[in-house]
């Protein structure tokens, strides 16, 4: 099988121009075929700020109401969306910026309310491979913002990582996917504080081991999450690093052992 390789990025990587030109730049480095999913939660932040809407947060997760869909439908689906298709494009790469409504490619429900009521967050229940399939035979790269749709009209502002993972897990059945986690950090750290602190190998032990004693925590934990999740519904290889480091595949490879 062809190889493809998914790379999720983060919005602190997005937002700073140098980062996100160090991140093309790897990224088409890279060989075979490509898809990008995005986020942008921190330019978000700041725009709905300037709109005069307050950001709600309940442990790392966005409360999404209506006011703040709007805001992420902006910054997401267009904002960083067309910013990385024009950078993309200027190198001689074709590229198509997409959410999940475009060709129906995720299709999502609103999560139910239990203890939290998240709002307009959808959670995913399908992926179209088809439609992407068709593009990335076309030598398209299709760059994935973190918005999907409940095939009834509604938008859903959705998490970038389980976007990320979805995918990998549904095209996995039709290439060799390797997912690649895309943060400021060169890695999964043992220690906060020491930027060289790298844990080369995660198995699935070892990180609920080291969730206990709370060395991982908060947002890293959904991001490991989803990642060991693709790996067990046969993606080949996932990695956690940063934009210098992508192509050379150093970071943090998780593993099942």
């Amino acid at each position: 099988m062809d190889r493809l390789t998914i790379i999720k990025v983060g919005g602190k990587v997005v937002e700073n121009e140098q980062e996100l030109d160090n991140l093309i730049t790897e990224f088409l480095k890279i060989p075979g075929n490509k898809i990008l999913v995005h986020g942008g939660g921190r330019t978000a932040t700041t725009i709905a700020s300037q709109l005069g809407h307050e950001s709600k947060m309940v442990d790392g997760r966005r409360i999404t109401d209506k006011n703040m869909l709007e805001v992420v439908t902006m910054v997401y689906g267009g904002l960083v969306n067309k910013k990385i298709v024009a950078k993309l494009q200027a190198l001689g790469f074709s590229a198509i910026g997409l959410t999940g409504a475009d060709l129906n490619v995720i299709r999502a429900k609103k999560r139910p309310v239990k203890d939290i009521d998240y709002g307009f967050v959808g959670d995913v229940e399908e992926v179209n491979t088809s439609e992407l399939r068709l593009l990335i035979n076309e030598n398209v790269i299709p760059v994935m913002a973190s918005l999907t749709h409940d095939g009834k009209g509604q938008l859903l502002n959705t998490n970038a990582d389980t976007i990320a993972s979805k995918l990998a897990c549904e095209m996995a059945s039709f290439y060799n996917v390797y997912l690649i986690y895309c943060f400021e950090k060169r890695g999964v750290l043992a220690n906060q504080d020491d930027e060289n602190s790298v844990i080369n190998e995660l198995s699935i032990t070892k990180f609920k081991g080291l969730q206990e004693t709370g060395v991982i925590n908060a947002g890293m934990i959904p991001k490991l999450d989803n990642g060991f999740n693709a790996k067990k519904n046969g993606v080949k290889e996932v990695v956690i690093t940063n934009t210098g480091n992508i192509s050379s595949g150093k970071g943090t490879r998780l593993t099942l052992e």
